[in-house]
């Protein structure tokens, strides 16, 4: 077992063995090193200020990711190479940062940093194919600037990130893979006491001998969530577990008729498979947070952390996607659903950790829809999210599984709704109205800043009557600005 966390930072091992386990990236850098480049925006990772990157060996690839580091704990740096923007200046400046310069990209300057890391990212992306404005509005989606406007800062990175990345970064890659692979020694790593402590087992064996002997210890997979209670919440969280260095709970299986995915499978790495099952499910995950969220979010914590206006359970809800726990050596199953019991509250023992989710693919009779309704389009939370999923048996719906969220204290499905829907022909839109009824009784929500509940109610029955006349044919030209489908879907 070792005791340090152990990354680099400008070509050099950082060991920390005596570390405060709430300690996050971005006080380690401006507080501990003293370097101020980085800066705390929102202090919750949504404006993308603190934008790091962490550089990792993947696969026998190096893979620049961006990071909020006002969010992300110290201790998920270990493994890694550490790259704040201080770093990327070597007596001239970065192409990116050249770009930013001639474009115009920055006034006040206090978001610059995040910007130029986020796009040093980019510049070190493997593309296939010519970079288009749309893929860097993707990819900025998740830094916010509040006074020289988008368009500099995407003409910069269309300017400096078009060619393949050629700087010193890309020509250290080899000695820095050589001692990444070196960091990556597969040893449970344990900092601190019985009492205080920073843990991350490499092994879900570990994981579940650890977390039995400190059931109240807090884990962590991608720290977007519980990074808030810190920075935010100000809590004392005295024992983490952090399961990124866990073999295996990051996998997917892929088989024909479900795809099941590890518990620590980051949202960015999820896309593809979920893309593949519908493309709703593709336009949901790239309006999830910003990608440096999605870098290190994950499924499994997206459920496991209970938000009732978590962006995938409803989805994953509808779909009838069952969810793996372990405890101990003990394994169960259960619907998703019926993990969600009150707000705060799941269905998961002392010591239980959640392991993967199963998501069923679709059948040919069955059609899906999914739709987010949020203030902002890009990386924002919630008011409502309604996901559908019908089967269909000769232009009649023969099952439905309707969930949403935000619609209550837990994501869940609209019971009475989808008793309405049974046996409903598609081309029969005056019969759809019990459903719309159902709603009311389905589902009590609640005014808070995001919505009010009328909002909700009107927006829950829209989303619903959206779902129908796409699935009954009508072009989605005719039902979206965005995310068009070019399946327009037949009652079969």
């Amino acid at each position: 077992m070792r005791n340090e966390i152990r990354f680099l930072r400008r070509g050099h091992e950082v060991r920390l063995d005596n570390l405060n386990p709430m300690l996050t990236l971005l006080d380690y850098l401006r507080l501990q090193e003293r370097a101020l480049g980085t800066k705390e925006g929102c202090a919750e990772g949504d404006c993308g200020a603190c934008t790091v990157v962490l550089r990792k060996l993947i696969d026998g690839h190096l893979v620049y990711q961006p990071v909020n580091a006002c969010i992300l704990l110290a201790g998920q740096a270990d493994g890694s190479d550490v790259i704040a923007v201080d770093d990327l200046a070597d007596g001239t400046l970065h192409p990116v940062q050249q770009a930013m310069v001639e474009q115009h990209g920055s006034q006040c300057g206090f978001c610059t940093p995040g910007f130029v890391m986020a796009l040093f990212a980019l510049y070190h992306a493997r593309r296939r194919g010519e970079l288009e404005r749309t893929q860097v509005n993707d990819w900025i989606a998740g830094n916010l600037c509040r006074c020289t406007g988008y368009r500099p800062i995407i003409d910069a990175a269309l300017a400096a990130c078009a060619q393949s990345a050629q700087d010193r970064f890309a020509a250290q890659e080899p000695e820095i893979a050589r001692r990444l692979a070196t960091l990556a020694d597969g040893q449970d790593v344990f900092v601190g006491d019985a009492d205080r402590f920073f843990a991350a087992p490499a092994s879900v064996a570990a994981l579940a001998e650890l977390y039995a002997r400190h059931p109240g210890a807090v884990l962590v997979a991608g720290a977007t969530d519980v990074g808030l209670w810190i920075t935010k919440q100000l809590r004392d969280l005295a024992k983490i577990i952090w399961l990124g260095r866990v073999r295996g709970l990051d996998l997917v299986r892929d088989e024909p008729d479900a795809v099941t995915f590890g518990a620590t499978l980051t949202h960015q790495d999820a896309m593809a498979h979920l893309a593949a099952i519908d493309p709703d499910l593709a336009a949901l995950m790239r309006r999830f947070a910003g990608r440096q969220v999605r870098t290190v979010g994950t499924i499994g914590g997206n459920i496991a952390n209970g938000s009732p206006i978590g962006d995938t359970p409803p989805a994953l809800i509808a779909l009838a996607s069952t969810l793996t726990l372990q405890r101990g050596e003990q394994i169960r199953t259960l619907p998703l659903e019926d993990f969600f019991i009150a707000y705060g509250k799941q269905d998961r023992q002392p010591g239980e950790f959640v392991r993967s989710v199963r998501v069923p693919k679709l059948g040919p009779n069955d059609r899906f829809r999914c739709y987010k309704i949020s203030k902002r389009f890009d990386s924002d939370i919630s008011a409502v999210m309604g996901a559908f999923r019908f089967t269909l048996d000769r232009g009649r719906i023969a099952s439905a599984r309707v969930a949403f969220g935000g619609m209550a204290a837990t994501p869940r499905r609209a019971g009475g709704a989808e008793a309405a829907l049974l046996g409903v022909a598609l081309s029969d839109q005056i019969s759809w109205s019990r459903a719309f009824a159902a709603l009311e009784s389905d589902f009590s929500p609640i005014d808070d800043q995001r919505a009010s509940a009328q909002y909700r109610r009107d927006a829950a029955r829209g989303l619903l009557r959206k779902a129908l006349t796409e699935v009954a044919g009508a072009p989605s030209a005719h039902t979206r600005v965005v995310d068009r489908r070019e399946d327009a879907s037949v009652a079969s």
